[in-house]
């Protein structure tokens, strides 16, 4: 069984803290807004270095560990373009000037990372001290399945958020308004993912390089999809089924029923994969028809 040493935990925060401070370098000192091609760009980069990273885990570790990372990988980088719906809606609503919203994406996708170690290491310490944590997470996912499914055609409400009300009732500008509520929608996105990457490897290293190297590609990917989201009609349908997939393999295995790595992975893939194409021929048959991010998206007015 793997275990990561000290040094390399060292190694790896090391990595991923010179590459948000990278990314946060680029957001302060290139205050425009990104282009499809550079956008397109760093989105190939953060997937390159996130495989690069996968390989050299599986060539160390082994092919076993690789393919834990790689699973978890893809069904947080999933959740992630599912989490960017939200943020477009929310600079849509705040009306966020685009040169704005690079360093806003980068604040929310650090307090992103922040808030998912914490509950990485809480979710860690759970699945080692009480076995009944594995079918807590499977029903929780379960649940977290079927509204995803149920509420797939709706636009999440900003009016909603608590915080976000109080904070508009002290008459904070747009741009605050709009950090706040990527800050909380963090927190709802991280009780999602955790238990989701869990179901596919229990190995906390693993956990929190796979939501890492998810994360650290979104601000670039949003400006890469932002255009294209709305064409991904069966997304939020194809992410239910996932989630309730990795709920029942959680469920199962709290009976010791055991679904391996590779069937996962596959399972996953093939779910995505599907979901992807069906969108993608149904719009092309039904041009009129998009998913409910881009309702929003042409609001030129910010909320008052």
């Amino acid at each position: 069984m793997f275990e990561a040493t000290i040094i390399g935990w060292a190694a790896t925060v090391a990595a991923i803290g010179c590459l948000i401070a990278f990314d946060l370098w680029q957001s302060r000192s290139k205050t425009h807004a990104v282009g499809l091609r550079e956008a397109a760009g760093w989105s190939l980069f953060y997937v390159a270095v996130a495989v690069l990273f996968g390989v050299v885990l599986a060539l160390i570790a082994g092919w076993s560990a690789g393919a834990q990372y790689f699973a978890g990988y893809v069904v947080e980088r999933s959740l992630s373009i599912d989490n960017l719906f939200v943020f477009v809606i929310i600079m849509s609503t705040f009306a966020v000037p685009a040169a704005q919203q690079p360093r806003l994406l980068m604040i929310g996708i650090v307090g992103a990372l922040a808030l998912r170690t914490v509950f990485i290491a809480l979710g860690a310490a759970m699945l080692d001290a009480f076995s009944f944590t594995y079918l807590l997470f499977g029903i929780v996912l379960a649940v977290t399945a079927v509204q995803l499914f149920r509420h797939r055609d709706a636009d999440p409400s900003i009016e909603d958020n608590v915080v976000v009300a109080a904070a508009r009732r002290r008459g904070l500008p747009p741009t605050i308004l709009a950090l706040l509520a990527i800050a909380t929608t963090d927190i709802v996105f991280a009780l999602d993912s955790i238990p989701a990457v869990f179901g596919v490897t229990q190995h906390a290293y693993i956990v929190f390089a796979a939501n890492a190297f998810a994360l650290l590609g979104l601000r670039a990917l949003y400006f890469l999809v932002s255009g294209l989201l709305d064409r991904l009609v069966y997304l939020s349908s194809g992410l239910a089924v996932v989630l309730g997939f990795i709920g029942v393999k959680l469920v199962l295995e709290f009976f010791h029923v055991h679904i391996s790595t590779g069937v996962s992975l596959g399972v996953i893939a093939l779910v995505l994969g599907v979901t992807t194409i069906a969108s993608l021929l149904r719009v092309r048959r039904e041009p009129r028809l998009r998913a409910h991010a881009g309702s929003l998206r042409s609001s030129p007015e910010p909320v008052e």
